[in-house]
């Protein structure tokens, strides 16, 4: 498979609002969007940034999602399946300590991903 290059930075945390506030206040970072349980903060001028959203459980853990050409077939080859997110198709796995990579495509918008 081809790894593209970082996605979205994925942060569980316990309260949006105090987040926005730490993330977006604190941190300095531009919010480019919020809605229901997450919010995108820019990092730098790409497309992806930082993800908060609340997080049932164990708040505090964090995922990296890595941009590819086909995360189907990314799934496929890993033997797990994915799952449809705004941008096009997403397959998470833990490495073995629990960490996890997402691995994202942009097939449903790829005017904002590397490959388009």
């Amino acid at each position: 498979m081809k790894i593209l290059g970082v996605d979205n930075i994925l942060v569980g945390v316990g309260d949006l609002a105090r987040a926005r506030e730490f993330y977006g206040g604190v941190l300095g970072l531009e919010e480019k969007f919020a809605t229901g349980e997450l919010a995108l903060f820019a990092i730098g001028e790409e497309t992806p940034g930082l993800l908060v959203r609340v997080q049932e459980g164990r708040p505090g853990s964090m995922r990296v999602w890595l941009e590819v050409p086909d995360a189907r077939a990314a799934a496929d080859e890993l033997g797990i399946e994915p799952f449809e997110v705004f941008t096009g198709w997403t397959v998470e796995v833990a490495d073995p300590w629990g960490n996890v990579i997402g691995l994202t495509d942009y097939t449903k918008q790829p005017h904002l991903g590397r490959a388009g």
